[in-house]
C-alpha cells in the first residue's frame, strides 16, 4: 500500500513531466492557425524583405484540410511553448493551402495560386516547412531554387526546434550537416540533464 506523501510525489512527479500544450484552432480553409502565424499579401521577395527588417527569417508551412500529420505537428510540437517561443522570436511563418487558391507573387514575379506555387516549387507532402534566405538577388527564379532547407513531415519536439535554430544561426552555410547539428545539441541536453 502507497502512503499518502508517497502518493503525493508522484503525481508532482509525473505534473512536472507533463509539457502545457496551447490547443489550436482550426481556420475556416481547415487548416491548424498558431497565433504566431504571419498573413501576408504572399509577395515572396516581400516577405522575405519583411522579415529581415523585423530580425527574423522567412519559413513557409504548407499544410491542407485533413492532414493528420499537420494534426500531429500542431497538436504535439508548434502548440509547445518552448518551441513556439523561439520560432516567433525568430521567424515570420505563413501558412499557405497546399490545394488553395489564393494569390502567391513567387520570386520571378510570376502570380500563381497557391496550389500551382506548390506545383511549381515540386513540393508534394504536409506539412513541409520551407526555410528561405535572409536576402536573395534580383535574379533568383522560385521559392524552390532558393530554399536553404525544407521539413517535409511531422517530426518531434527536438527535430523540428533543431531545425529552425541551424537555419537561424545560418549552420547551412558551414561544414556541419543537419543531423550532425542536431545529434551535437541532443547530445548537449542529454550530458545537461534536459533529456534522457
Amino acid at each position: 500500500m502507497v502512503d499518502l506523501k508517497t502518493l503525493i510525489r508522484l503525481v508532482i512527479v509525473v505534473c512536472a513531466w507533463v509539457v502545457p500544450v496551447q490547443a489550436t484552432e482550426l481556420g475556416d480553409d481547415g487548416l491548424h492557425k498558431q497565433d504566431w502565424f504571419v498573413t501576408t499579401f504572399r509577395d515572396i521577395r516581400e516577405d522575405i524583405e519583411t522579415a529581415r527588417e523585423e530580425g527574423k527569417r522567412l519559413a513557409i508551412i504548407i499544410e491542407q484540410r485533413g492532414c493528420i500529420y499537420c494534426d500531429r505537428l500542431h497538436e504535439k510540437v508548434l502548440s509547445d511553448p518552448e518551441v513556439a517561443k523561439y520560432i516567433s522570436e525568430n521567424f515570420m511563418v505563413v501558412q499557405y493551402n497546399m490545394f488553395g487558391d489564393e494569390e502567391v507573387t513567387d520570386l520571378d514575379g510570376e502570380e500563381l495560386s497557391e496550389k500551382k506555387a506548390v506545383r511549381k516549387w515540386r513540393l508534394n507532402f504536409t506539412p513541409t516547412i520551407v526555410f528561405l534566405p535572409d536576402q536573395i538577388d534580383e535574379n533568383s527564379k522560385d521559392v524552390g531554387s532558393v530554399s536553404v532547407a525544407v521539413l517535409p513531415g511531422a517530426f518531434g519536439k527536438w527535430t523540428t526546434l533543431n531545425m529552425f535554430k541551424w537555419v537561424r544561426e545560418k549552420i547551412y552555410l558551414t561544414d556541419e550537416p543537419f543531423q550532425k547539428f542536431h545529434a551535437r545539441l541532443i547530445e548537449a541536453q542529454r550530458a545537461a540533464g534536459k533529456l534522457k
